[in-house]
């Protein structure tokens, strides 16, 4: 009884804390997240004032999420067009303060550019993906995505690798602006992901806004394969 009462209690507690928050929107993509290890003076002239690295156990200060919109839908459930693009983002916490991931820039279709942080470039792109299964049934995929913003910014990204065991879970964080660090949204997602096997990577990154982060010495620690991905979006109670 007194652990049936535990759950009641705990599921109406989340569902205050639910209704608390502003629903913003949902989306549904497929994504493949990399995550480096670049220079700390890189981190810091991203990173705004009054915040500090905050990277995991193996050290990655920086990644890029390549989204390919599926579908996505307004907080009123009416459908929006899908987008696609990479985001740069870093694992960050303020000083004396809350912790997540902070978006600091990249490019992406412009329906969705500069986009709720503020950081994206408009622009278009194009992604090629290639996939084979063998007769063990191993399945090797080969990813080519080219963005070119509309004022000469690009990135030219490969990657290729073999599919490992997806695994299943659900994550809540937040989310915040590298322009503007006082605004945050409220990610509550379930997705399938893989640590993939054999990962070939490479990226090219030109124009004044993003040469200097790829500079080539760029060291990658892990790419991620997420083959789906829902997520419904909110903002934090006023």
């Amino acid at each position: 009884m007194k652990h049936n009462l535990a759950i009641v209690c705990g599921m109406l507690l989340a569902g205050t804390a639910l209704a608390q928050d502003k629903p913003y929107g949902t989306n549904a993509d497929n994504r493949v997240v990399v995550g480096f290890k670049v220079s700390p003076e890189i981190v810091g002239k991203l990173l705004p004032a009054g915040w500090e690295s905050n990277p995991p156990a193996n050290g990655v200060n920086l990644g890029i999420t390549m989204v390919e919109g599926l579908s996505a839908e307004d907080a009123e459930g009416k459908p929006t067009k899908p987008y696609s693009g990479v985001a740069i983002t870093l694992p960050a916490k303020k000083t004396g303060g809350g912790t997540g991931n902070m978006v600091a820039a990249g490019i992406f279709t412009a329906n969705y550019a500069p986009g709720a942080y503020g950081v994206f470039l408009p622009g278009k792109v194009t992604i090629d993906r290639r996939s084979q299964m063998d007769a063990e049934g191993r399945t090797k995929v080969e990813e080519t995505w080219n963005l070119a913003s509309d004022d000469g910014h690009s990135l030219h990204i490969t990657v290729a690798y073999t599919r490992g065991d997806v695994k299943k879970n659900k994550v809540q964080t937040n989310v915040y602006s590298a322009a503007k660090p006082e605004y945050y949204r409220i990610y509550r997602f379930e997705q399938g992901t893989e640590v993939v096997k054999d990962a070939k990577f490479s990226i090219k990154a030109t124009g004044p806004k993003l040469a200097w982060i790829f500079d080539g010495k760029q060291q990658v620690v892990a790419v991620t394969a997420v083959p789906w991905y829902s997520r419904a979006v909110s903002l934090p109670a006023l």
